[in-house]
């Protein structure tokens, strides 16, 4: 007996003891394989707005330790020493994929980092946080100063220090816009650091 005849047959033996309407819901499922449809309606999931940028508050105490790390990473990419830059993207944790593409971004000569790093003149830098909801309340906004893990932008350009990135979507790499690198700070370790990570263009995150 075939699989449509069986489900045709196990139908008719089941209308005898269920309602009409769990009978006609069985048939739609024949074949027995086949994925049974959803009766409720599916929307589509709304996209979520970019969260705001904004500087880092110059008395933070995380506004020195982000200034120190900025150094040492642009320092780092200047010198397009893969020995010196890739310990402070992730070292052994990072692809050989990332790197290349790293590298890539370094020698591109219509890239943001050639622009604002190997230029004649001079580089502004702007580290950039994303802006605390306006909620929180005092004691809410000293837990988060007093934390153990925070994460900056800190975006590189030599055309001024004009209009900065207004959300991550617009700190990607791309050609055209500011050269930046995404720093992630975390004490909790047994060797407290940072790492940091160079966003792929058209990858920004929100």
């Amino acid at each position: 007996m075939t699989e449509t005849g069986f489900a045709a047959r196990l139908t008719a033996m089941l209308a005898k003891s269920m309602p009409s309407a769990l009978v006609a819901a069985f048939a739609l499922a024949a074949p027995a394989h086949a994925a049974p449809a959803s009766l409720l309606p599916v929307e589509a999931e709304a996209a979520s707005p970019a969260s705001p940028l904004a500087p880092l508050a110059s008395d933070s105490v995380w506004t020195p330790r982000f200034e120190a790390a900025a150094a040492e990473l642009v320092a780092a990419l200047r010198s397009r020493d893969e020995a010196r830059w890739g310990p402070m993207l992730g070292g052994q944790w990072l692809a050989a994929a990332d790197r290349a593409r790293v590298r890539g971004l370094l020698a591109d000569p219509k890239g943001p980092f050639r622009h604002a790093l190997f230029a004649q003149g001079f580089t502004h830098q702007r580290i950039l946080g994303w802006s605390a909801p306006a909620a929180l309340d005092a004691g809410e906004r000293a837990a988060i100063e007093a934390g153990d893990e925070a994460e900056a932008l800190v975006c590189w350009s030599a055309g001024g220090d004009g209009a900065w990135p207004a959300t991550a979507r617009e700190a990607d790499n791309a050609p055209g816009r500011y050269a930046c690198a995404r720093i992630v700070f975390n004490m909790r370790e047994e060797a407290p650091g940072w790492r940091a990570f160079i966003e792929q263009p058209g990858a920004g995150r929100s």
